[in-house]
């Protein structure tokens, strides 16, 4: 039976003797090494080439993001999961973005820690249910200011004629509704391209589909 290989990044000895004991007990898995700051583990990994390293966000130093970061752009084949007791949404972005391919609270119980473990070694998403509900809500939190930001730019007269030109009105039409020339509406529609980087009607009445803009400003009448 091939075992997964893992290297322990912790700077509590405590801490890394638990998790030797824990996993060097699993019939499928195998402790190859341990470090306690960032260069260590980056010299590590080099080294023993683990399937999965174990890493604390809290390190001497450079810390645990940076070591991540360091250690997934070199070595794309050992997969990192953060292991902490940190529960914060802002480094689990971080640290995804870092490279790491699993957030596991150090407050989770060991079968969970194990599954983490596993799926990790496969590549995979590796995720406590309380880390992905946080990711979740973070992700709906950026998502929800993204459609927010795409219309920054434009001020409430040029929204009042987007809406009616996505609902395919054309300028005169749009006029007569916003009691404005056809000459204005064009005047706006003109700004609306330089403002957001287009290039015709089509494309504005597409981006104010693909971000929502009906959902901004309310049902349709």
């Amino acid at each position: 039976m091939k075992k997964t290989r893992i290297l322990l990044v912790d700077d509590h000895a405590i801490v890394r003797l638990g998790l030797m004991t824990l996993l060097n007990d699993q019939a499928d898995m195998e402790v190859v090494g341990e470090a306690s700051t960032a260069p260590e583990a980056i010299q590590a990994v080099d080294a023993l080439q683990p399937d999965v390293i174990l890493m604390d966000i809290r390190l001497p130093g450079e810390g645990g993001i940076e070591a991540t970061r360091q250690i997934t752009s070199r070595f794309p084949d050992s997969h990192v999961v953060i292991l902490t007791s940190i529960a914060d949404n802002e480094l689990i972005m971080r640290a995804i973005n870092a490279g790491a391919v699993g957030y596991v609270l150090k407050q989770v119980g060991n079968e969970e820690l194990l599954r983490a473990i596993k799926t990790a070694a496969r590549g995979e998403a590796a995720l406590d249910p309380s880390t992905t509900t946080r990711l979740l809500s973070r992700v709906r939190e950026a998502d929800r200011k993204e459609k927010e930001d795409a219309f920054r730019d434009l001020s409430n007269r040029e929204m009042d004629v987007l809406v009616h030109l996505a609902r395919g009105k054309t300028s005169a039409e749009i006029g007569q509704i916003l009691n404005l020339s056809e000459k204005t509406v064009g005047n706006y529609v003109s700004n609306m391209f330089e403002k957001l980087g287009l290039k015709n009607r089509i494309q504005l009445a597409a981006y104010a589909y693909e971000h929502h803009l009906f959902e901004k400003i309310g049902k349709e009448e």
